[in-house]
Formats: structure tokens, sequence, C-alpha cells
């Protein structure tokens, strides 16, 4: 069996931001871009997209009307090569609501759960901190049911993340605004 009987080809040769920008909402969905390598996603199970939810609700009513809580949009990292992620939740700009792609500078957070399948890709912070996104956080489905949130904040001057607090069930975040997410529910 050859790779191409498994894969297309476009999925093994490196993709151009403009190559990307063309395609359809449909052909983008379920993708991430890095290093402009096309990165497929297992569909997320429903634990995992209420996870995501629950999480964008309470940032969404917390960040007051500067912010807007969002899940599954892409952010645009770098165009060359072109590294365009999907993380479950952003936290954007609100007056940036209908520029795309979404930037890093229009970006204050970014949170990643981590389930079976993207357990690699959701690791990856330093490509997040390397943009210059301000504060990244990782949710870990534990085995007992209640998540783990693992918080980092931005260096500006190295680019990298330093540890933050680590959260078992119910997140309590005072900055960039305040915010208790119980996540022990799903």
């Amino acid at each position: 069996m050859t790779a191409e009987m498994v894969a297309p080809a476009w999925m093994h040769e490196q993709i151009t931001a403009e190559e990307y920008d063309s395609w359809s909402e449909e052909q983008c969905a379920g993708i991430e871009i890095v290093d402009g390598m096309v990165v497929v996603s297992p569909n997320a199970s429903k634990r995992h997209n209420r996870l995501a939810r629950i999480l964008a609700n309470a940032l969404d009513a917390a960040a007051g009307p500067e912010w807007n809580a969002d899940t599954d949009f892409d952010v645009r990292l770098q165009d060359v090569p072109l590294t365009n992620r999907r993380p479950d939740v952003v936290v954007y700009r609100a007056e940036t609501i209908d520029i795309t792609p979404t930037r890093p500078e229009h970006v204050l957070l970014v949170a990643e759960v981590v389930s079976p399948g993207s357990e690699t890709t959701d690791r990856i912070v330093d490509q997040y901190a390397k943009a210059g996104i301000g504060f990244y956080w990782r949710i870990e489905q534990a085995a007992t049911g209640v998540p783990l949130v693992y918080t980092y904040v931005l260096d500006p001057a190295t680019r990298t993340y330093r540890d933050g607090d680590v959260f078992t069930g119910v997140l309590k975040v005072a900055a960039p605004f305040p915010a208790e997410v119980d996540l022990g529910q799903v």
C-alpha cells in the first residue's frame, strides 16, 4: 500500500497561505496546518466539545464587551511556513470579529482540550508563545472525570511560557479578567 492510497497527495506537500485561503470552510474543518503540513484531527468526543463550550461560555460572560470567547476557528500564527492552528477556545478582541484570518495580535488566550488523537498537537505550546499570545491553557481529561487545567503565562522578553496555576475541576482566574468556571460537572 502506498502513501497515496492512504492520504491524498496534498497531505504530503507544504501548503501555502494562499492555497489554504482558497479552500472552502468544509475543507478546512478538522485540520490544522503546522509548518506548512496538514495535520488532521480526529472528531472530538461529546465530552471534549462540552468542556470547550462550558469554558468558552464562561470566559465570554466574564470578558465584558472588549473580548469575545469562541470555539472552532482558525488562528493564523505565521504565513511562511504556514502555521494555522484551530484551538478549542480562543479569547480575542471583540472589534476583530470580522477580520479573517484571526492573527496572534488579536488573541489574548487560547485553550486546548486534550483528547485521544490530539495529544501531540494540543501540547505544542511553543507555537503560541512564539506568536506572542499572552495566555495558554491546557485542559486534561483525567481518569477521575474531573478535568485538570494547566495555565501558562507568556514571558514577552523570551517569548516562552512560564507555568501558571493548575486547577482541578473549578477554574478561578483573576487575570486577564475574573472568571470562575466549574468544569467538574462535565
